[in-house]
């Protein structure tokens, strides 16, 4: 893996005592600085919570095939927006050397990885469970907005390879009008990754295209609360 480089992020701090972090990843094309202000005008508010930190990081230009090589914010390469392609798992690799110190920055802060969420819309979304699944099982959940992972995923592959051991929970959502990133190439992952022994909850939105809407935002939200609870300062705090 190429070594890490620092990215670029923006931040929502919890109101309260540090305890847990949400690491959420944007689509290709996108900043940290724009979903974050793209989730606030959804929801009319932050996605803010009292204990947790949520870091928006920002994907470095790089050229992108299925634009022709133009530079853009993007997580990896693809050889083409496609199920059926191979995976670009050069950039890939290089990106989750990049994001492992975005991680290793909140387990700096004293935040156990049992106590992170690293997730993302659309590309993040499929970036996150790269990062997740193949270098941080230990995070306490993953979630994928919009997203598919291509058919031949190593993912896969390490998912099954994991079965027998805890991995984190999976919260996918899509929506049904999603024209951009299909609604059944979301299905399929979710119904691989669940043949392959993972915990994974599908959430189809009625109408959604490929965008993020404010039900499905309150529904990651009471999961995210869910997996990450309010902890007691008297508690004893994992090793990372």
């Amino acid at each position: 893996m190429a070594a890490a480089q620092k990215l670029q992020r923006c931040a929502v701090s919890q109101t309260g005592r540090h305890s847990a972090s949400v690491i959420f990843l944007h689509g290709s094309g996108d900043t940290g600085q724009g979903l974050r202000a793209w989730v606030r005008d959804v929801l009319k508010q932050d996605l803010a919570f009292a204990h947790i930190r949520v870091i928006y990081p920002t994907a470095p230009a790089r050229p992108y095939t299925p634009m022709r090589g133009a530079l853009s914010h993007v997580w990896f390469d693809r050889h083409k927006i496609s199920a059926d392609s191979a995976e670009h798992l050069d950039s890939i690799e290089s990106m989750c050397g990049q994001l492992g110190a975005v991680v290793q920055d909140e387990v700096g802060a004293g935040i156990p990885k049992i106590r992170m969420i690293i997730g993302g819309f659309s590309m993040g979304g499929a970036m996150a469970l790269h990062l997740a699944y193949r270098y941080h099982p230990d995070v306490a959940g993953v979630f994928a907005l919009s997203s598919f992972l291509n058919k031949d995923s190593v993912v896969y592959q390490v998912v099954r390879d994991g079965r027998g051991r805890p991995l984190p929970e999976l919260f996918q959502s899509h929506g049904t009008a999603d024209e951009l990133v299909l609604h059944r190439w979301g299905e399929e992952t979710g119904a691989l990754l669940r043949g392959a022994g993972l915990d994974t909850s599908f959430h189809s939105v009625p109408g959604l295209n490929h965008e993020l809407s404010r039900v499905e935002l309150e529904g990651l939200r009471s999961w995210i609360l869910n997996k990450l609870p309010p902890d007691s300062p008297a508690s004893p705090t994992p090793d990372p």
